[in-house]
């Protein structure tokens, strides 16, 4: 098995905006019913985060994000406390697996993943909490909220990398400049020329 590519170290800084954009993405979620009585169902902001973060931070940040996104989001719902932490922390952890082979600056690939991650971290809540006996049966309507999931995931996820690389930028300071071998100071060495 061949090692994946080191995710270039963006340091604490963007742990901070991604637990910030977390706070606010569950926010969001509670107190604006926008799409709650057209589709019967929430959009769902934390999976097109994770993917995000699974492709920008290293797998201490995903465990983070997944915990205190997932504390927060069943403190302001009606899931039991600690149920959205193994879905989310599922799908950060497979797509970290495979970053080194996903596009990451390619919309298509960001809108891919947004779709599996929007369709899987519900999909596997459901499955949770049909296993804890909190439902007592899915119906059909969970396969359409499930693909307007999937849609919303899929059109969110390139506008947040967009937002968070942006917001990044602008926060982080530049790396500073190597101070190894530059070739323009190179010593030219010969014979002398003859006088």
């Amino acid at each position: 098995m061949r090692n994946p590519a080191p995710i270039p170290e963006h340091g604490w800084f963007t742990g901070v905006i991604i637990l910030l954009a977390a706070l606010l993405a569950v926010y969001a979620q509670s107190r604006l019913a926008l799409t709650r009585g057209l589709a019967g169902v929430q959009v769902d902001f934390l999976p097109v985060l994770m993917v995000y973060t699974a492709l920008t931070a290293g797998p201490l940040t995903i465990a983070m994000l997944a915990v205190c996104a997932g504390l927060w989001f069943d403190s302001l719902s009606a899931n039991p406390l600690g149920l959205s932490i193994l879905p989310l922390l599922a799908v950060g952890l497979l797509i970290y697996r495979k970053h080194s082979v996903i596009l990451r600056r390619e919309w298509v690939a960001q809108m891919v993943l947004g779709l599996g991650a929007s369709v899987a971290v519900p999909a596997m809540a459901v499955l949770l909490l049909l296993a804890l006996g909190e439902v007592s049966e899915a119906n059909w309507s969970l396969l359409g909220q499930l693909l307007f999931l999937g849609i919303s995931g899929a059109a969110l996820t390139p506008l947040c990398f967009m937002f968070l690389d942006r917001v990044r930028q602008a926060f982080e300071a530049a790396p500073a400049p190597g101070l190894g071998f530059r070739p323009e100071r190179e010593i030219k060495r010969g014979p002398f020329p003859s006088c």
